[in-house]
């Protein structure tokens, strides 16, 4: 074995969302111990929201993406490698080896390493224009499609595939959005929200279809050629795949630690290792709110999660018991959602479904556990804190879009 060559007392494999805000609460709670935070993507991180929206228009750039900049890791004293891949993990010896050869002893251990984008298996899905979005170098690559008159296929049809299909037509590609589920966002809301979301697109030109099975892609000429199960061929100049994420958790796997539909973890963010936490994408947690594990692929898990794990890393015990939320912007709705809208028995609509400002709140023995909202952000905001606080409301105010949704209690 190669004699380790670094050691940090705080080493934090991911540098996303969740390992950016982890590093940054280190400091915030007083550690002053050496932090090392490990990426590969070969830049510094940067927020991945805006590659399927203003990234891909062209009207942000790389700097306008950065999440932690090298100036503000030097002045926090964190030490960053940017452009190598952490090849095993040995939790007996507390080291970590990396592509390069180098390795690594640490003292504790983060894991944030996030997800990628899960893979398309049918004949011809590999070509060069056949192209995900999760990455800034994705979105590099889908940037030369984006041109006025551009054929464009979107595969999937929930958040970055709809968001993708928004910028695509802001920038006047022809696009054809293929959702093998009845419903787009079909994992994540309602019908009548699907609906209203896929006839928002479908008013601003999209084709959308759902129910559309994907079988082939054959290529060759000027297009490619997306075949599907009923027989239909699409032409393309490029095919954006958005079916899905897996988790990164092969190095907690191979290094022997207790995974299942992502690294689990606990309350406070601690693996089966208790010289190891995790947290964002990649980690599946239990939820106070739901009541069961989950796995979260969001900004606000990634953010909220990572300060619980930073937390227990120097000694304190905060339980994570956020309620999930999350946002999509699509053309000029804002959809908000916050909580789960599984296991109702009961929703009620806030304002007209056929407008583009409204919410539907969901209830379970009169307790609101769930709210999606477009374009109604006060809505929102007062939803986070009902649901968290197991609020009884009084379901005709409720009903009423004049009242406050705050003044809804009973």
């Amino acid at each position: 074995m190669n004699p380790v060559t670094r050691t940090a007392g705080i080493v934090v494999i991911g540098a996303g969302h969740a390992g950016s805000t982890l590093v940054i609460e280190l400091r915030k709670l007083g550690y002053e111990g050496s932090v090392l935070l490990l990426g590969d993507e070969g830049r510094v991180p940067y927020q991945r929201p805006p590659l399927s929206k203003t990234y891909l228009m062209g009207a942000s750039t790389t700097e306008q993406l950065t999440l932690l900049s090298a100036e503000r890791m030097r002045d926090l004293n964190i030490e960053f490698l940017a452009d190598d891949t952490v090849d095993s993990i040995d939790r007996t010896a507390q080291t970590v080896r990396l592509v390069s050869g180098l390795e690594i002893s640490y003292g504790q251990l983060a894991l944030t390493t996030g997800g990628r984008n899960r893979p398309m298996s049918m004949p011809g899905a590999d070509a060069s224009n056949v192209l995900p979005l999760r990455t800034l170098a994705d979105a590099d690559r889908l940037r030369p499609f984006w041109l006025p008159g551009k054929k464009l296929v979107v595969i999937g049809g929930g958040f970055i595939g709809l968001e993708a299909a928004a910028s695509a037509n802001k920038a006047g590609l022809h696009i054809t959005l293929l959702e093998a589920s009845p419903h787009v966002l079909s994992r994540v809301t309602v019908p009548e929200v699907s609906r209203f979301f896929e006839r928002t697109h479908r008013e601003s030109g999209v084709d959308i279809r759902t129910g559309a099975q994907v079988t082939q892609i054959s290529h060759g000429g000027q297009y490619s050629e997306v075949v599907l199960k009923d027989g239909s061929r699409l032409l393309a100049d490029c095919v954006l795949t958005g079916i899905g994420m897996v988790p990164n958790v092969e190095l907690a796997q191979e290094g022997g630690l207790h995974c299942d539909n992502g690294i689990f973890v606990d309350e406070f963010a601690r693996t089966s290792d208790p010289s190891i936490v995790a947290a964002g994408d990649c980690t599946n947690h239990p939820s106070a709110y739901a009541g069961r594990r989950l796995r979260l692929e969001s900004v606000q898990n990634a953010v909220d999660q990572s300060r619980v794990a930073a937390a227990t890393l120097v000694g304190q015990r905060r339980p994570y018991n956020v309620v999930p939320w999350f946002w999509s912007d699509q053309y000029d709705q804002k959809f908000q959602a916050v909580g789960l809208s599984i296991g109702y028995d009961e929703k009620i609509v806030r304002g007209d479904l056929q407008s583009r400002s409204f919410s539907v709140c969901y209830l379970s023995a009169g307790r609101l556990i769930a709210v999606d909202s477009v374009n109604r952000v006060q809505d929102h905001m007062q939803a986070r804190k009902l649901i968290a606080e197991k609020a009884l409301l009084d379901k005709p105010r409720l009903a009423d879009v004049a009242q406050k949704l705050s003044d809804c209690v009973s």
